[in-house]
């Protein structure tokens, strides 16, 4: 097993692939249903993801994620069926929002131990055509698990949540975690983002599956961010330039 990557068991069915020797600290899903499988977001792109999917799994592999940011599509590259959201099929296929060097800055912005194989110099964002348009509703079946889109603006204009109904699963993403939620690039929207936490507050949740940082959450933790982001509404601070809200477990930066 690649040990770039750190792998753990959710239930029989789904894994959790994280990236813990990087300072984002980004999370992977694969979902394994009885025909195909799911992997939700594929992280950084410094080490081959698909070789750790292929010893968990030999089903058929469709890759979606919860948004078109570099450190959820890195490992995209690796694999053949790939699906995106609508509203940032354009940042997949056309043209990424941030150059290339800005990215490389972000990916190296800290001291990290990468893989002996892996050469900043050599780093490319993805870019390549999906087989599969996402909307919101929209539902994946694997054969016997179904896994729903929640279309959730804000931290990006296509962010996505993905639900399971019968297991009460929420892949929150970059919408809900613990870490610094950020709404403060050009393409964000802090008013946006409290709308979608409120949208998911609807969903009973017995499980949430972040995409950076601590992996064992509170389901509370969603009422938490929404009381965070309702009290900056409430102070007329919920507009972009106001800076960095410390709170218990989070940051809001805006």
């Amino acid at each position: 097993m690649d040990d770039w990557f750190a792998i753990e068991q959710i239930d029989e069915q789904t894994f959790a692939i994280s990236e813990y020797k990087h300072w984002e600290e980004t999370h992977c899903y694969l979902l394994l249903g009885n025909e195909s499988a799911l992997l939700i977001d594929t992280g950084l792109g410094v080490s081959n993801i698909r070789k750790v999917v292929e010893q968990l799994t030999n089903l058929p592999v469709l890759v979606t994620t919860t948004h078109v940011h570099w450190d959820h599509i890195g490992g995209h590259k690796w694999f053949e069926k790939i699906a995106v959201f609508e509203k940032e099929k354009d940042w997949l296929t056309e043209k990424f929002p941030l150059p290339l060097q800005a990215v490389r800055n972000q990916l190296t912005k800290y001291p990290c131990a990468f893989p002996s194989d892996f050469n900043i110099d050599d780093y490319q964002i993805f870019q390549g055509k999906p087989d599969r348009i996402l909307f919101d509703g929209d539902c994946i079946d694997l054969g016997e698990r179904k896994v729903y889109v929640i279309h959730t603006p804000g931290h990006s204009p296509g962010h996505c949540c993905y639900y399971e109904a019968q297991k009460q699963y929420l892949y929150s993403g970059d919408l809900i975690y613990k870490g610094s939620l950020d709404a403060f690039y050009p393409s964000t929207d802090p008013q946006l983002f409290l709308q979608s936490i409120r949208k998911v507050q609807a969903y009973p949740v017995s499980r949430i599956l972040p995409g950076h940082h601590d992996l064992n959450i509170s389901i509370s933790l969603i009422n938490h961010i929404e009381k965070a982001f309702s009290t900056l509404e409430k102070e007329g601070k919920l507009v972009q330039g106001n800076g960095i809200f410390d709170f218990e477990e989070f940051q809001i930066h805006i």
